[in-house]
């Protein structure tokens, strides 16, 4: 059932950054960007920064995209929180 955009604090079509922050693994870029890819299509390089902590064990990506609704937004939400590599999200 569709999400009533009405009250989100959001006006879409918006830009919307999404931060996940975890392992600083080969494959954690990669894990954020596919589920992003997966629901808001193709994502430029220039829209994916990435930071290491401090002593390089955690890493934070943080990808903006082209937002079309809430649900959009809350089905990504939900993949990343669903993976177990991801330890937070904001």
């Amino acid at each position: 059932m569709p999400v009533d955009d009405s009250d989100s604090p959001f006006e879409f079509p918006c830009r919307f950054p999404i931060k996940v922050m975890g392992r600083n693994a080969p494959a954690f870029e990669q894990l954020v960007v596919e589920a992003v890819r997966l629901h808001a299509g193709s994502v430029a390089a220039s829209d994916v920064t990435t930071r290491p902590s401090r002593n390089g064990r955690y890493l934070a990506v943080t990808v903006t995209f082209d937002a079309v609704s809430r649900d959009q937004v809350d089905a990504i939400y939900r993949i990343l929180s669903s993976s177990e590599q991801v330890l937070f999200l904001l």
